[in-house]
């Protein structure tokens, strides 16, 4: 899935990172398919997204979708349920950051996030520098 993210913003989390992430309690992760399935175990994810959970708000860490299975509703359908199990698992309020002109914003926007604040100059990796962070929140 390192393939989804821009090398040019060094945004990529690598798999051991992710694996990590995965052995704590309160994160997350969601799966689909290119059919908008939860892959079994032989299939192969088209898209994920990583969150953490702390006390009744969500933090929404990563959503991928491979790079050749974009615009086909993947990324919507993963938002839907992440915010749906986030949900029912009695979250009131969810957050995401992202960096100030990331396509992802009108997704975020569709589903319900608001920005709430801004970190001036805060991705300086790579070939970018000086690009500000946005937060956004959805209440539930």
């Amino acid at each position: 899935m390192e393939g989804a993210f821009d090398p040019a913003f060094g945004e990529a989390w690598n798999r051991r990172q992710v694996s990590d992430a995965l052995v704590l309690a309160n994160c997350r992760c969601h799966l689909l398919d290119v059919k908008l399935q939860v892959p079994d175990a032989n299939g192969k994810a088209a898209g994920f997204t990583l969150s953490r959970q702390i006390l009744d708000e969500e933090e929404l860490l990563l959503i991928a979708v491979l790079p050749a299975h974009r615009r086909n509703g993947i990324a919507g359908a993963l938002m839907d349920r992440l915010i749906a199990d986030a949900r029912a698992r009695g979250v009131t309020r969810m957050f995401l950051e992202m960096r100030d002109g990331n396509p992802a914003e009108a997704l975020y926007r569709q589903h319900g996030f608001e920005p709430v604040g801004r970190r001036p100059n805060y991705y300086n990796r790579g070939s970018i520098a000086g690009i500000d962070a946005i937060t956004f929140a959805l209440g539930l």
